[in-house]
């Protein structure tokens, strides 16, 4: 058994029924609610409702832009020579579309909750991200070679998702659909979307891509703002976020094991 596989045993697998039992119910039943919401979210935006946003819109992420190299190289450091945990085993509501050992992740923070341990490895990270109003999540995303993410939409348009692009592979076409825009990634250059469009992604190269993924609250009037707050909290409570938390710091036990 290899070492990721000892580690991704030692985190516990979902409860299956019992787990989607405990989804409350604007989650279960988000379907069929989201585009009511997304539709009273987007008539109260402060910026733009396109696939793809202007970065000028979005002032903090110049200081992504300046600190890029120091961020990349602690994700190479944390997240790529620690072998960053398969999102797939992190969070069981991806496994439709992330598959094993693919798309890995290594969490700062989520949906509120840092994650102390991690961001003491990346100080130059933390200091950046803390920075960013109205944060809602940020871990570095890490595509193997050959991956295709298949088309997915996020759970609400209450949020915003930003790219800072660290290790882009150029011996091949990296690349994101968003909506109907085709987007590539760039060294040092951030890319701001919103991922409620259907979007997948691609790495059709033999190299590894790495990104630092932002999402932050959509700036909004009311009475959007009441709607995606009230989604948001419900959301961070839900077992959609604790089973994640739980299985990082399970993974983050693991690995303290591993290395005694």
């Amino acid at each position: 058994m290899s070492v990721h596989q000892q580690i991704a045993a030692a985190v516990p697998s979902p409860a299956g029924t019992a787990a989607r039992g405990k989804r409350p119910l604007i989650i279960r039943y988000g379907k069929h609610l989201r585009g009511l919401f997304d539709r009273l979210i987007a008539s109260s935006s402060l910026v733009s409702n396109a696939p793809v946003l202007d970065v000028r819109d979005f002032a903090w992420t110049q200081a992504l832009r300046d600190n890029w190299e120091a961020i990349r190289d602690e994700a190479i450091c944390a997240a790529l020579d620690r072998q960053a945990p398969s999102l797939s085993s992190i969070s069981p509501d991806h496994r439709a579309i992330a598959p094993v050992d693919q798309w890995r992740s290594f969490f700062l923070w989520g949906y509120g909750y840092c994650v102390e341990e991690n961001l003491e490895r990346c100080p130059v990270t933390t200091a950046a991200v803390a920075r960013i109003p109205h944060l809602n999540s940020a871990f570095f995303s890490i595509l193997a070679p050959g991956t295709h993410i298949p088309a997915h939409r996020g759970v609400t348009k209450g949020l915003i998702t930003c790219h800072l692009g660290l290790i882009v592979p150029r011996d091949g076409d990296v690349r994101m659909r968003v909506g109907d825009r085709i987007v590539r990634w760039a060294e040092g250059e951030t890319l701001v979307f919103d991922d409620t469009y259907d979007h997948e992604v691609w790495n059709d190269t033999a190299n590894t891509r790495v990104v630092l993924l932002i999402q932050v609250r959509r700036p909004l009037r009311n009475p959007g703002k009441w709607i995606a707050d009230a989604f948001l909290n419900v959301l961070r409570r839900s077992a959609f976020v604790q089973e994640a938390r739980d299985n990082v710091i399970a993974w983050n036990a693991a690995m303290k094991q591993l290395d005694v």
